[in-house]
This record gives structure tokens, sequence and C-alpha cells, in this order.
């Protein structure tokens, strides 16, 4: 399984950005499709997740501010992120979980800055 993500940037307090991640290779099994962020000095922490039937999962820190999206035809995952803090700045990694195995993509730098 490839993951390659895009969408990352600089953006100021407030604004949004929408990440965008398609799955490629072996892709049978796929579960969970998600996005996970490392900020500086912190562990990676789960953003977003959503199932194959499309349950999804959100840590407390970006609900209400944050909408994960899957588009199984096209093997894609999107994250919308609106309200950005500063806090929000991390390498976001996609995710999947294929028959319990993770999967990760290469991470894109988001920076939340003015």
């Amino acid at each position: 399984v490839q993951l390659q993500a895009s969408g990352g940037g600089l953006v100021q307090p407030g604004g949004s950005l929408r990440l965008s991640c398609v799955a490629s290779g072996r892709l049978f099994g796929v579960n969970f499709m998600g996005w996970y962020r490392q900020a500086p000095g912190k562990s990676r922490e789960l953003v977003a997740r959503v199932s194959s039937g499309g349950n999804t999962n959100y840590a407390d820190s970006v609900k209400d501010r944050f909408t994960i999206s899957r588009d199984n035809a096209k093997n894609r995952v999107y994250l919308q992120m609106n309200s950005l803090k500063p806090e929000d700045t991390a390498v976001y990694y996609c995710n999947v979980d294929r028959f319990g195995m993770d999967y990760w993509g290469k991470g894109t730098l988001v920076t939340v800055s003015s």
C-alpha cells in the first residue's frame, strides 16, 4: 500500500486547509483511513479516521472544526480543517489500516501562524 498526501501549507489562524490522500497498491481489506499528526517535540496522535462503513472518530481537540471524508471509488481520504489554530501546527500523516497493519504516507506540513 502506498499513500500520497497533499494539501499542507502555511495558513493564518482562523483559516482553512484541505488535506487529500490517495492510496494505491493492494487495497483489498482496507478498513480505516485517517490522519495523524506529530507536532515538534510531541508524539504522533490520531486526528481523525473513517472506517470503510463510514464511521468516524475525531480527537477532542479538532471536533467541530475538522471533517474527514472518504471516497472509496477513488481510494481517497480528505481532511477539511477549519478554524485552524497555532496548536494545529504539525506534520500530518495519512494512514490506512489493512488487516490490522498500519501503512503511512510521508506526511505533509501544516503551519498555522500569523
